[in-house]
């Protein structure tokens, strides 16, 4: 191993980015900045049965929210809706404003409303595929308690490993 290389460079184990605060699941339960945008699976404030996928592409900040069956959110009117304003606002507790805000490209000064620095439009986006990886984490949550290893998530990050 090279001197200048980090130990868990080396390991199947990565570390694990700790929120920056705690976050509650109800409303946003699944955020992510991966596939170059913010996204993410918000409930609905009318119908319990009901999600949108939201999201933020990095750069060019076009937004979509739609349900999960791609039905598009009734709330976006040439802006965002109150799902993506959700979905910003959870992210920016998960990840931090400087996180987030340089992960979409965006110049935002502390103190300042993320989503009010955006300046995209309307841009349709497949919500399928997060909705399936938002199902895929859910599923985990219905396995037993285990201390045995798992062998689909042999690559994930372990919870507690110091390198």
């Amino acid at each position: 191993m090279n001197a200048d290389t980090a130990a868990w460079e080396q390991s199947s184990v990565v570390r694990v980015v700790s929120p920056v605060q705690p976050r509650k699941l109800a409303k946003v339960p699944f955020v992510e900045l991966a596939d170059g945008r913010l996204q993410g699976v918000v409930s609905s404030g009318s119908d319990i049965s009901r999600v949108y996928v939201s999201s933020i592409t990095a750069g060019t900040h076009g937004f979509n929210c739609s349900t999960n069956n791609n039905r598009p959110c009734g709330g976006l009117y040439g802006s965002p809706c109150k799902h993506l304003r959700a979905l910003v606002d959870e992210a920016v507790v998960q990840y931090g404003l400087e996180r987030v805000a340089r992960y979409l490209r965006v110049e935002v000064e502390e103190g300042s409303d993320l989503l009010y620095n955006l300046d995209g439009q309307h841009e349709p986006a497949p919500a399928a595929v997060v909705f399936s990886r938002f199902l895929r984490h859910l599923a985990y949550l219905e396995l037993p308690d285990t201390a045995a290893p798992l062998a689909e998530m042999h690559w994930f990050p372990a919870m507690g490993a110091v390198r």
